[in-house]
């Protein structure tokens, strides 16, 4: 299987392959995901779990198609380790506040389906960290409440206390203050409505 039919066949449904590792291949969100999935059947009719259950329907096809077993950040547990999937494809990697990164994403990742294929693809080449030329590092001192840290330690209630307060109301309008300040996730075009109701979702 080729990565250009595999990119080309999610491209329409606003995803894009966030990178590669031995025979898995990462699907994650593009910047034009938002407004396709808006008119889906799962956003509109209100459906429980509408983002995962649109990526069992898309991703399920075309896994089926290609003839790949899909895996999903929400089947679980036990949970497959995207994490660990997306460091191996040296695209991802770890961020001066804990979250990993995206060379083209920025911090804000959204991976919906891992695409595991009998064979193995050829290797590619790492990319570049962005977060080692970037002079400012804006992330690291964007949290109002510090609930983030490079010491793989995320402290969610405090992160949940805030949100809680007239203060967070701009992140749950807008997304975590630490992941819009990176200069990747700005040049992403993720829409704040994307973010919005990813806040919602993670703080009901």
């Amino acid at each position: 299987m080729k990565l250009d039919a595999i990119a080309a066949a999610v491209k329409p449904h606003g995803l894009m392959v966030m990178g590669v590792a031995a025979n898995r291949v990462l699907i994650g969100t593009d910047a034009g995901w938002w407004d396709i999935f808006t008119q889906s059947p799962e956003y509109l009719n209100k459906v429980q779990d509408p983002v995962d259950t649109w990526s069992k329907r898309i991703m399920g096809s075309i896994a089926a198609d290609m003839g790949a077993k899909a895996h999903y950040p929400s089947d679980g547990p036990p949970y497959a380790p995207f994490i660990a999937w997306a460091l191996d494809t040296g695209r991802f990697w770890q961020s001066p506040t804990g979250m990993m990164i995206h060379e083209k994403a920025g911090l804000m990742i959204s991976l919906r389906c891992a695409l595991e294929f009998i064979e193995e693809f050829e290797s590619v080449p790492a990319g570049t960290n962005p977060c080692d030329t970037c002079a400012t590092k804006p992330c690291i001192s964007a949290c109002p409440v510090d609930a983030l840290s490079d010491s793989h330690f995320y402290d969610v209630p405090t992160c949940k206390a805030y949100l809680d307060t007239p203060e967070g109301a701009a992140c749950m309008a807008g997304g975590c203050l630490a992941r819009r300040a990176c200069p990747v996730s700005n040049s992403f075009g993720r829409p704040d409505a994307q973010s919005a109701f990813h806040m919602k979702a993670f703080h009901p």
